[in-house]
């Protein structure tokens, strides 16, 4: 430094007197020729530190204040002696300030963001690049992942660059990754604009943007001729500033692969190189070491780069439902007619939801279905259905295109038989550039690339191709052209291949033009299913969908007379889906490729193959499908179909199973019930839940016989898995091992938030494991293990874990031997734990896989049903329901407490006030029992559902509830069956009914109720506007009972279900109750009698000719049909 503060003033003037920035860099480069070396060094003011980029920023905008933009010279004199270092620090300054006022100026004062701009503020923080990302179609990786994403942090925009945490460094290079329309470059030029304006990325000093559009024209460019060409106000200050950052935008882009292992490394910064390798060794390190590299690309493209030179990589999101809305919102701001009518379709069809979360294509999306609508409303068609297909749904699109272009030569309502002689030779030609571009996948054109392909640069300024191609000016002042979207490029290719297919010779695959003789459309297209089946990457997928389409009637009724001729896809639409059918090998696993097929059998409009699978799926005969085109149908049906992965089970062999394999990892839920699977296939099923692409969230093996190595298995998965939230093995024999493999994989893994392991015989030591592992679980929250003869020590074991665990809301111990001393334990627990929401001590299961896990916000269960807890028992979990305020259910059926602990439950429920659901049935209560809870029930406004079947209550007991009845407004369900509680006790219930407003279930089965009874409930019901659902079936109920209760139906509008069935109502009374329900506008569901009651009927009414009770049978069948249907 001393050495150039000695270099005379002129040297210095020289500099000063440079009429531009980059005659300004040449003259100091000059200047200190031979000191490149020292440059940074000496260029750095000493008060800027690589520790402060901040204040390094702050003071270089301090030093420009109050000079002009165009403003230009060294700092006053009266600052102090000039020196060149203050020069070169001058120079440095403005040259970031021109540069960041040229990249505003290039941005624009504003981007047209719309509803995207909070979804580019935030991206997900992922590890890396999945198989399906690396190996697939953009629009598969869509389809498999039904339109969500990855679980994963989120990081912001404004946090992009900066450390994790105190402890690590910022990233070096940094990748964000999305499919073909959605958003990338909208990301950088949202965070360049940011930047620009001194909003993000403040401790960048410099950012230099460039698109791989920009270094496709360069065939060599040295590390110095990319700066100082493309950024020329930012060259010197890459070597002075405290951070750059250099952002490479759409690596797919690239018009040459990125070769890391072939490519000679180059740290010459002026050597010219070709521009894939100069690219390569900048993110190696060789050149630009101290740069940060931020580059966006597609999955695929982004796996050229070996992962170890990564350091960060993000994932842009798709669209979420409220941001599809927008975004069509924004199609249509004036029509909202129009609007209503594209969001009603777009949320029908749950294929074309899903693929709307990609910007682009819902941008596409609205403006095809409104074109659609707009024809409907013009012509006065209603016949102009909605798109069932994607190539009906781009047919549309074209369409709007044509029609644009015919608006745009004058015609007022332009139809597409008079645009078309016009647009065909263009749209033949822009398919010829699009297939050619597939094949060598090429996105992007350039001028020489048009007129190589005969496009004429003229017709590219016409509507026409502006709905297809983007024109874009390049940084070096050269025009690129690429497709609005990846799938219209390939739409339009599949447009070229079908007409050029019909008169080709050769294949057209084919880049010499030369190859076998391939005579007849057929044969092309067995060509094209062939190269896309041979595509290991997918790019030909979606190709191949769309040239199926164009034989689909409606397709070819869209584009009659344009591109198509009319009727001509009649003669190869069977044929062609015979040989779609025929690609599917068998003895191979079902590929990406064969779920394709599938889509384009779909596309063509033959679901045949598809709709016999889903109805084995249906009727349960799927196993006897074991063909390679039925094991595609159903890999096929478990990714689009919410139906067939949820709700149905599947009955599989081994063997298909395995076959299926790759196709289960998109898979969101699978139900595999009952299939005799042993150990071996859990091995399988182990590899499918390790793997980094699995996004299967429920999975249920109930009633199989997986032992504890299927169980270890399954364990080992869980180690790595992060998609898994149910898993059901009910009803095997894992044991106590299999239980503790279990219980260790709990101990780590954060994602399984449902476990049943109900009838597995894990015993105590099973039960002590588990309960090790929710000490630390915070996680788990729905445990089953009803029927595992676990006993006292693991009814203490657990009950120590739920001190402890925060995040367990549903335990269910029924049908073990827990007994009074565990009960007391478990009570001990709830007094601590204020998490647990229902205690169930009994011993019926679920129903259906997955029951628990989707109750709810009351689903929070503790089961101890069956578990010999008697008065003892019962008096230690009251008195922890006493300090318990979270607590929402619980269930004491089938246990032995009588009077006594009824007694103490009462007095519990007095205090409690977040019990909601009581289950006592099958108890001792008697009537003195039962009249203690009938007390409590009076005073507790919490309580909504009580069971006190079978516990030998009687008329004083339902007295009892009567009067609480009219005192309680929180009670809805009141289950008194299989209790003697005759007419009295029923018109006691029946006289609360009349003032009760809460009560909207009464169930009276078996309560030896007759015609008195019945006759006090229809009174009530004429009244009552609360009830819903009546159920007085097993009881003595007469004619005259049916009658009152027929009467009663003609005012009452609240019931919704009624059951008389096994009555004594005889011919009358059954015809006056189907009578009524003409009157009757609220019944939903009425059984007034069945085959037995018939027969009954007819044994004590000998004399009844057949035909008339067969008469009365049918009018009651009739009504009680004709109430179904309403």
């Amino acid at each position: 430094m001393r050495k150039q503060e000695m270099r005379p003033g002129g040297e210095a003037n020289q500099i000063h007197d440079a009429s531009s920035p980059a005659e300004q860099v040449k003259a100091l480069v000059d200047l200190l020729a031979g000191k490149g070396s020292q440059l940074g060094q000496n260029l750095s003011a000493p008060d800027r530190t690589r520790d402060s980029p901040q204040a390094s920023h702050n003071k270089g905008k301090t030093h420009l204040g109050g000079q002009g933009r165009g403003s230009q010279g060294p700092p006053p004199l009266a600052l102090g002696p000039y020196r060149p270092c203050s020069l070169a620090c001058w120079l440095v300054d403005s040259g970031i300030q021109r540069h960041r006022e040229a990249l505003l100026s290039r941005a624009g004062s504003s981007l047209e963001l719309g509803g995207s701009a909070e979804r580019l503020t935030s991206l997900l923080l992922v590890d890396g690049l999945t198989d399906l990302q690396l190996q697939e179609h953009d629009f598969t990786q869509v389809e498999a992942m039904r339109g969500g994403w990855r679980p994963a942090r989120t990081i912001t925009l404004d946090r992009l660059f900066l450390p994790l945490s105190q402890v690590s460094i910022p990233p070096r290079i940094s990748i964000t990754v999305g499919v073909a329309g959605m958003g990338k470059t909208t990301l950088v030029r949202h965070f360049v604009h940011l930047w620009a304006r001194g909003q993000v990325g403040k401790d960048f000093s410099l950012v230099l943007p460039l698109t791989f559009r920009d270094l496709n024209i360069h065939e060599k460019l040295s590390a110095d001729r990319l700066l100082c060409s493309i950024f020329p106000n930012a060259g010197l200050a890459v070597t002075a500033t405290a951070r750059v950052l250099l952002v490479l935008d759409g690596l797919d882009e690239c018009k040459t692969p990125l070769d890391f292992s072939n490519t000679v490394a180059c740290t010459d910064p002026k050597k010219d190189v070709q521009v894939d390798h100069l690219i390569t060794n900048i993110i190696r390190g060789n050149l630009f070491p101290d740069v940060s590299v931020w580059i966006t690309s597609r999955p695929s493209a982004a796996g050229q780069i070996p992962g170890g030179l990564v350091d960060r990589m993000t994932e842009i999101r798709g669209f979420t439902g409220e941001e599809i809305q927008a975004c069509l919102e924004q199609a249509f701001p004036e029509d909202q007619a129009l609007l209503g009518q594209v969001l009603s379709q777009v949320q029908m069809d749950k294929a074309l939801y899903v693929m709307c979360t990609i910007p682009a294509f819902c941008k596409l999306t609205g403006v095809a279905l409104g074109h659609l609508y707009s024809s409907r409303l013009a012509l006065h068609d209603t016949e102009l259905g909605p798109p069932q297909t994607l190539c009906e749904l781009y047919s549309w699109y074209f369409r709007m295109a044509l029609s644009r272009e015919g608006q745009e030569k004058g015609m007022v309502s332009p139809r597409i038989e008079q645009v078309a002689p016009s647009t065909r030779k263009v749209v033949g030609t822009l398919g010829r550039l699009a297939f050619h571009g597939l094949l060598k996948k090429k996105y992007v054109f350039y001028e020489q690339d048009m007129k190589a392909f005969g496009v004429d640069l003229a017709l590219l300024q016409g509507s026409l191709c502006s709905c297809f191609l983007q024109r874009e000016e390049t940084l070096a002042s050269s025009v690129a052209y690429c497709f609005s979207h990846l799938s219209l490029q390939e739409f339009v290719a599949a447009i070229y291949y079908y007409s050029a297919s019909r008169r080709a010779i050769f294949d057209l695959f084919t880049e010499s033009g030369m190859s076998w003789p391939r005579l007849g459309f057929l044969a092309h297209f067995r060509s094209a299913a062939q190269r896309a089946m041979q595509a290991e990457d997918g790019r030909l997928d979606v190709f191949l969908r769309f040239l199926a389409g164009l034989l689909s009637p409606r397709v070819n009724a869209l584009l009659a007379s344009s591109l198509l001729v009319q009727g001509e896809h009649q003669a190869y639409q069977i044929q062609v889906a015979e040989l779609l059918k025929g690609c599917l090998r068998p003895n191979t696993a079902v590929c990406a490729r064969s779920v394709n097929i599938l889509h384009c059998l779909h596309e063509l409009r033959h679901t045949e193959l598809a709709r016999t699978v889903e109805e084995a799926m249906q009727s349960g005969a799927l196993a006897k499908l074991t063909g390679p085109s039925h094991q595609a149908a159903l890999a096929y049906l478990l990714q689009v179909s919410d139906t067939c992965s949820r709700e149905m089970n599947l009955y599989l062999g081994q063997g298909v199973l395995q076959s299926l394999l790759p196709q289960l990892l998109y898979c969101q839920a699978l139900r595999l019930d009952n299939n005799q699977f042993q150990d071996p296939t859990m091995e399988l099923l182990s590899s499918v839940l390790s793997g980094k692409d699995c996004h299967i969230q429920k999975i249920s093996l109930a009633e199989n016989q997986i032992s504890n190595k299927g169980a270890k298995a399954l364990a080992k998965s869980l180690l790595v898995n992060r998609s898994l939230i149910a898993l059901d093995l009910r009803s095997n024999t894992i044991g106590p091992q299999g239980a503790k493999a279990l219980a260790d994989a709990l101990r780590i893994n954060r994602t399984l938030a449902s476990l049943s392991l109900q009838g597995n015989r894990i015993r105590d030591d099973g039960a002590k494991c588990m309960a090790e592992a929710l000490a630390s679980n915070q996680t788990l929250s729905v445990l089953h293990l009803q029927n595992n003869t676990i006993g006292l020590m693991g009814a203490q074991r657990m009950a120590d874990a739920l001190k402890q665990n925060k995040s367990l809301k549903e335990l269910m111990l029924s049908s073990n031997s827990i007994g009074d001393e565990g009960g007391k334990a478990l009570a001990e627990a709830l007094k601590m734990n204020q998490v647990l929401q229902s205690l169930e001590l009994c011993q019926v299961a679920p129903s259906g896989p997955w029951a628990s896990h989707t109750k709810g916000a009351l689903s929070s269960v503790c089961s101890l049903q069956s578990n010999s807890i008697s008065d003892t028992g019962v008096a230690a979990l009251m008195g922890a329901l006493c300090t318990n305020w979270t607590l929402l259910s619980l269930n004491l059926r089938e246990n032995s407490i009588s009077s006594e602990g009824a007694q103490t439950l009462a007095r519990a429920l007095c205090v409690n006030s977040t019990l909601q659901h009581l289950d006592l049935t099958a108890n001792l209560l008697h009537d003195e029992g039962a009249q203690a809870i009938a007390v409590a029930v009076g005073e507790n406004h919490a309580l909504t559902s009580l069971h006190l079947q079978w516990n030998f209550i009687q008329a004083g007991a339902a007295r009892a509830l009567g009067q609480a009845l009219q005192l309680n407004r929180s009670l809805r369900s009141l289950d008194l069956q299989e209790n003697d509680i005759g007419d009295e006790g029923a018109s006691a219930v029946a006289s609360a009914l009349k003032v009760n407003t809460a009560l909207t279930a009464l169930y009276l089965q078996v309560a030896s109720i007759g015609t008195p009874g019945a006759q006090a409930l229809a009174e009530a019901l004429a009244v009552n506007r609360t009830l819903e659902i009546l159920d007085l079936r097993g009881n003595a109920i007469e004619a005259a009972g049916a009658k009152a209760l027929a009467n009663a139906l003609k005012m009452n509008s609240s019931l919704q279900r009624l059951n008389l069935q096994e009555n004594y109502l005889g011919m009358d009374g059954v015809l006056c109750v189907a009578t009524a329900l003409a009157e009757n506008h609220g019944l939903q569901q009425i059984k007034i009698w069945c085959q037995d009651d018939l027969r009954c009927y007819q044994d004590k009414h000998t004399h009844m000719h057949c035909g008339n009770v067969r008469k009365v049978s049918s009018f009651v069948d009739q009504a009680e049909r004709g109430i179904s249907n309403h």
